[in-house]
């Protein structure tokens, strides 16, 4: 398939609509083509540009008040009717308040997920992936002091089928944290570890998950949350994470 028929799917890619076949496909493309690379990473940062000015904004803290007052202003009515009124008004509330609550907690969290894997896919098509390039582990996990307000160890990967790459640092929620890229067979995996309180949106130990056709699987360990985002199977992907939660 040529360049341009690929760059007309970059959108459905960032989306998610891709099927998961054509999504690996295009992800190995991208590795392999620089251009269709750099347009993508273009595409990238600009989504994550907006996701950030996004979140600079929140609602008005005044609008309880002033629709209490509204609700105050209003004329009495018979007692049996306001009575009701105030029931149907209650239960209403209460409906929608639940609801607001469990979508806005999903729809933060799905946020959080496709942030990460925006930063995944700019990973890949970056042709500096990594700051600290190297595959011994002993390297990588110090570079990392003084950069993030943490420390995490990372496992011996000799006897396994994955390989370390390298690190960065990466920042979700303006908080940062360490991006650690292993590679299995033609795949690279992403790990993100950030301090759980900087994450306390994202629930769930060991959950299997997927953002834009990755996988992604989550856990915590020691006041941290880890990350793995990556298009290999799922059981590649518990396997990493069990190397990483033994090495914890």
């Amino acid at each position: 398939m040529s360049c341009v028929a690929w760059n007309d799917k970059l959108e459905a890619y960032f989306d998610g609509e891709l099927s998961a076949e054509e999504s690996r496909v295009l992800s190995r493309h991208l590795r392999e083509c620089p251009a269709c690379a750099t347009d993508s990473l273009g595409r990238v940062q600009q989504k994550l540009a907006v996701r950030a000015a996004g979140q600079r904004f929140t609602p008005d803290p005044a609008l309880r008040l002033r629709v209490e007052k509204m609700i105050a202003s209003r004329k009495p009515s018979p007692w049996s009717r306001r009575w009701l009124a105030a029931l149907a008004t209650a239960v209403a509330v209460l409906i929608v308040g639940a609801f607001f609550i469990v979508s806005n907690h999903t729809g933060a969290q799905q946020q959080v997920l496709g942030e990460l894997a925006d930063l995944h896919v700019a990973t890949l098509a970056s042709s500096n992936p990594v700051d600290v390039i190297s595959t011994d582990r002993h390297t990588v996990k110090p570079w990392f002091e003084g950069k993030v307000p943490f420390t995490f160890n990372l496992p011996e990967l000799r006897d396994s089928p994955f390989t370390l790459v390298g690190g960065k640092v990466a920042y979700v929620n303006r908080s940062p944290g360490a991006e650690l890229i292993f590679r299995i067979r033609q795949h690279q995996i992403s790990l993100f570890i950030f301090q759980e309180q900087a994450m306390g949106i994202v629930h769930g130990n060991g959950q299997s998950r997927t953002a834009f056709s990755f996988n992604v699987v989550s856990w915590t360990h020691n006041g941290l949350r880890y990350f793995l985002v990556g298009d290999v199977d799922i059981q590649d992907m518990n396997r990493l994470s069990e190397l990483l939660k033994a090495a914890g």
